[in-house]
């Protein structure tokens, strides 16, 4: 009989816990289901109010909690009444962005993996230097341009991420920066997993509540776009004067090689690109940066640097010579410290600004071509 009430009696534990894990399940899909409001423009949360028969101002307070403080609940919103903190939690969802592990380089670099609300893996990186403190972000979930140097060219590509997936990375780096080295985040770069110009819309809105005063005020100056090159969207920018800085990672100036690391580049040739760059400093006025990864054998001799010599004549310029990492493949090797300076003075004897840039972070895999987001790799 007593082994009887115990069975019984862990059959009711049983069915408690099944019925608590169906309810979570049930809000979880019902969330998903939900759109963000971190999506919506400030005019589109007015109305959503308006018809509600509140304040309009209220949409103001809500967006000041979303962009502003950044929270990511709607029981946060504490100059809401709770009823109307209820309306919103009823009515959207926000797709917050949490760090899922964090990996810490002998440098200072620190690598943090973001989990997204679908269970995706994008990666981020907060890169101090004793001039500044840089977040690089990413934009996709995975990429679809496959550039043969690039270990996030080996994954799939998921999706674009949110406006509000984009943004949380910055304040969850900037949070670590003061936390963790005492200090404030002065720069962002949009070089993590990706291509941002083929999300180009949720970036842009992503770095305007970065820069906007109703978001976190900061300079469009220090923000920096790093595409791989798409000629139509570099037009674009330049006809919506964007504020905030461009690099093409350029990599090779011949046709041929650059294909043969770039497969984007057969609908975006260096050709393409040079009147895309020539028409968008003409509407901006904004110096590019060129980056090069010097590949050994491949892209770093005196005869490439004669023809990105050449191909920097287009616009005002800045060039970044960057290190090769390993991606998880053979097919290329670092250039030597030899090339890489005959290389760098040969375009200095050209009047081009030119910087070598080091790699940081290479122990944890932070480095320039190394994020991957390792939940899809395994």
């Amino acid at each position: 009989m007593l082994f009887q009430e115990r069975i019984n009696r862990y059959k009711y534990v049983l069915h408690i816990l099944m019925n608590h894990i169906s309810c979570y399940i049930c809000r979880e899909m019902e969330n998903l289901s939900k759109p963000d409001i971190r999506n919506l423009e400030l005019e589109e949360i007015s109305e959503f109010f308006l018809q509600r028969g509140e304040k309009k101002f209220r949409a103001k307070q809500v967006y000041g909690w979303l962009w502003a403080k950044g929270v990511t609940r709607f029981e946060e919103m504490t100059n809401l009444s709770k009823p109307l903190r209820t309306v919103l939690a009823r009515n959207f969802s926000i797709h917050q962005v949490r760090i899922n592990n964090v990996q810490l380089s002998k440098d200072g670099t620190i690598k943090s993996e973001f989990l997204l609300y679908d269970d995706n893996v994008v990666e981020g990186v907060l890169i101090p230097t004793k001039a500044r403190a840089t977040a690089c972000i990413s934009s996709q979930v995975g990429c679809s341009l496959a550039c043969s140097f690039c270990a996030t060219g080996k994954l799939k590509f998921r999706r674009n991420l949110e406006i509000g997936e984009i943004f949380d990375q910055v304040t969850i780096i900037r949070r670590q920066a003061n936390e963790q080295l005492n200090r404030q985040l002065t720069n962002i770069v949009l070089m993590g997993m990706g291509e941002p110009l083929l999300n180009y819309t949720n970036v842009l809105k992503a770095m305007n509540r970065v820069t906007s005063l109703e978001g976190l005020g900061m300079s469009p100056q220090r923000i920096t776009l790093s595409t791989v090159g798409i000629s139509t969207m570099i037009k674009k920018l330049g006809d919506e004067k964007v504020k905030f800085n461009l690099a093409l990672s350029l990599h090779a100036t011949d046709d041929k090689k650059r294909e043969k690391i770039i497969p984007g580049n057969r609908t975006n040739s260096p050709d393409s690109l040079s009147k895309a760059l020539d028409y968008y400093y003409s509407k901006t006025k904004n110096r590019v940066t060129f980056e090069y990864l010097l590949l050994r054998n491949f892209n770093d001799t005196l005869q490439d640097a004669k023809e990105l010599a050449e191909f920097c004549k287009v616009i005002p310029c800045k060039i970044n010579l960057i290190e090769y990492n390993p991606a998880g493949n053979d097919l290329f090797h670092p250039s030597t410290p030899e090339k890489t300076n005959d290389f760098a003075e040969f375009l200095k004897g050209k009047n081009l600004i030119v910087n070598i840039r080091k790699s940081r972070g290479k122990d944890i895999d932070a480095a320039c071509g190394q994020l991957a987001g390792r939940k899809d790799g395994q």
